[in-house]
């Protein structure tokens, strides 16, 4: 008995990043609104942070919300609509239903059914992790356009009068279609995680101690000057290996875009990776606050949308966070 061959879908060459698009909480949250829980100043968050103000959504307003207006303005970016959608991916680590996934509800509200339709939890690396995982989708044939969406609503888990992380945060989406290319849009991921360093950014507690044990709601922690120095000395080799896994140099790239968690731990990467001063270097984090999965998708749509950088530019970009994971790759702007 002969064997059958299995068929393979046709496999594309490269991929590109065709749109961006994103979108903010509605509600601009200034440093003096944040300090008084916290016993703090304007100056003090300046300082430390870089962060003036933050954007929070209303309590009507979700995060499927925030992911969806994302999806639209990159479809509308790409040119493309629903329809033209052959898979969802959806990072998020702040959409409060184990199941079913936040990507098929949005798949359903813009109009991608029957798209494939899956959410993944990589917290700042998340938008990274999209991207490496689109790019391969389309590369494989078993996609022609992807929709990465990176959406969070960060103030559902704020205590307000927690110090290490809950005045940074904001609210908000960012999303990007991937599709077939004829020349290298999308350069090879380098990413990782280093599970041993997990307590560093964590929940207080788990949901199940919330419900059974009365433990309250939980709320983000982290161990700042930990995760500044891991950031800081850890990351920027990581950078350094996608601008190499790329085939390029500092000099070759025209923007640097990091996750949006510190304006400090951008200043030291920039100093690490010695950029040149011709490299623009995204800083949404100043009054978009630090949105985590969503962060790296709202830092380009600005750059684009504000013309700091062109179409076609090539940038950096890396993700990094809770887990520890994190992710970088080299892109072409759409």
């Amino acid at each position: 008995m002969t064997t059958p061959r299995l068929t393979q879908a046709a496999v594309q060459p490269y991929s590109r990043i065709l749109g961006i698009g994103g979108v903010r909480g509605e509600n601009v949250v200034t440093n003096d609104d944040v300090a008084g829980p916290i016993n703090s100043s304007d100056e003090w968050i300046r300082q430390r942070t870089g962060i003036v103000t933050r954007r929070r959504a209303g309590g009507s307003t979700d995060v499927l919300d925030l992911a969806e207006g994302a999806a639209r303005a990159a479809l509308d970016d790409a040119g493309l609509t629903g329809a033209d959608i052959d898979a969802v991916i959806l990072s998020t680590v702040t959409y409060f239903h184990q199941t079913p996934a936040g990507a098929a509800v949005v798949a359903d509200r813009i109009g991608a059914t029957p798209a494939a339709a899956f959410d993944i939890s990589a917290a700042c690396a998340g938008y990274c992790y999209g991207i490496a995982q689109a790019d391969a989708l389309v590369r494989s044939g078993n996609a022609r356009n992807v929709l990465v969406i990176g959406a969070e609503k960060m103030s559902d888990f704020i205590d307000p009068a927690d110090r290490s992380i809950s005045f940074l945060l904001g609210d908000g989406a960012g999303a990007a279609v991937v599709g077939a290319s004829d020349t290298p849009g999308i350069g090879p991921t380098v990413w990782g995680s280093d599970g041993a360093q997990a307590p560093l950014i964590k929940q207080t507690h788990s949901w199940q101690d919330a419900v059974q044990h009365d433990a309250g709601w939980p709320t983000l922690r982290q161990e700042g000057a930990s995760v500044f120095k891991w950031a800081v000395w850890q990351m920027a080799p990581v950078a350094e290996k996608a601008l190499a896994a790329a085939g390029v140099t500092a000099q070759d790239i025209d923007a640097f875009i990091p996750h949006q968690a510190n304006m400090r731990i951008i200043d030291q990467m920039i100093k690490q990776l010695k950029l040149p001063e011709s490299v623009v270097v995204a800083r949404d984090i100043a009054d978009t606050g630090n949105t985590s999965a969503a962060s790296i998708p709202l830092a380009t749509e600005r750059l684009l949308r504000e013309g700091q950088v062109a179409p076609g530019a090539l940038a950096l970009q890396i993700g990094f966070g809770a887990g520890l994971v994190y992710a970088a790759q080299v892109v072409v702007l759409p």
